[in-house]
């Protein structure tokens, strides 16, 4: 889906200049004829003894102008007050969800829950925050292009195998094997930065802003599905593995059917629009599952694993993306 998204962003776009020149392409074809039998005319006189007139002379010069728009960088008062906007709208957003999914909120929450979602959000943070070093030293050393150029269908394998299988390692290595389940993580981690070095080639304040509301997005939706009373969001589970598929669907589309563009546009919007409606469902019943693991492992019935839980939010976060 991301690898979409980024072909549909550096899609080739025509400029000003390259549409004044097409129109003067199209423009001097069209008058080929015209100026072809003003040349034999001229040439008719100038071989009776008459000299080309300096109005016949200048017909045939050409002159292509070009006008560079001017970008001007905001001052800082209309900066801080799109920040409080953006802020404003963000915060209004979090009253509004919160008032509409939350009208039965939960008690507080106990010192085991408390702890064992904390721990889980440090390690999706670290997660995240080794992903983006990672990716952005990739895209340094030029791995991101060659990542570009190469077969999609190689990049989709090698990436589905690497992230798949060391997800599986952090899933599936006891707590208690600390290096091993690291070492896991660490490589699900550059995983998932090999994926989105080529993010890279966006625009840095493009890419930052999107990175901002996509944790408000988590973090706003993460306190909806703490907040909320117990077991409300963990039904969604199978209508969310529905929507996924549709959305994994429609981004692999283009690779595989023969499109048109307006297929090509809806399957965009699809997995677009839809992927962030789905993967949003996704915050809320992780945040609710790892709530009700905190409170099967105080009682001792699964082992208490939170890095196995951040794997799931850090997916959230990267799709959301």
């Amino acid at each position: 889906m991301l690898q979409s998204r980024l072909a549909f962003a550096l899609r080739p776009t025509f400029t000003a200049t390259t549409i004044r020149s097409s129109g003067f392409h199209s423009k001097a074809s069209s008058n080929a004829f015209f100026r072809s039998g003003l040349l034999a005319s001229s040439l008719k006189g100038a071989s009776k003894g008459k000299v080309l007139s300096a109005s016949v002379l200048q017909s045939f010069t050409r002159s292509i102008s070009t006008e560079s728009s001017v970008i001007t960088r905001p001052s800082q008062a209309d900066a801080w007050k799109r920040f409080g906007i953006t802020a404003a709208a963000v915060a209004g957003t979090v009253v509004v969800v919160n008032a509409a999914l939350n009208r039965e909120t939960r008690d507080a929450l106990s010192s085991a829950e408390k702890s064992y979602l904390n721990e889980s959000f440090k390690y999706t943070g670290g997660g995240l925050t080794i992903t983006a070093l990672v990716a952005r030293m990739m895209f340094k050393n030029g791995f991101a292009l060659r990542v570009m150029s190469a077969n999609p269908w190689v990049v989709l394998g090698v990436s589905l195998v690497g992230s798949i299988g060391s997800m599986m390692g952090v899933y599936y290595t006891a707590p208690e094997n600390t290096v091993q389940k690291h070492l896991f993580w660490l490589g699900f981690n550059a995983c998932q930065a090999a994926t989105l070095s080529p993010l890279f080639f966006l625009n840095p304040a493009i890419l930052s802003r999107a990175a901002l509301y996509t944790a408000g997005v988590l973090g706003s939706l993460s306190y909806v599905g703490a907040t909320a009373s117990n077991d409300t969001y963990l039904y969604m589970g199978g209508p969310l593995l529905a929507g996924v598929t549709v959305v994994a669907l429609s981004a692999l589309a283009p690779l595989a059917l023969p499109l048109g563009i307006r297929g090509l546009a809806i399957a965009e919007s699809i997995s677009l629009y839809g992927g962030l409606a789905v993967f949003g469902g996704f915050v809320l019943y992780d945040t609710q599952k790892i709530l009700a693991h905190a409170r099967l492992a105080e009682q001792g019935a699964i082992p208490r694993d939170p890095m196995r839980e951040s794997i799931a939010l850090e997916l959230d976060f990267i799709n959301i993306l």
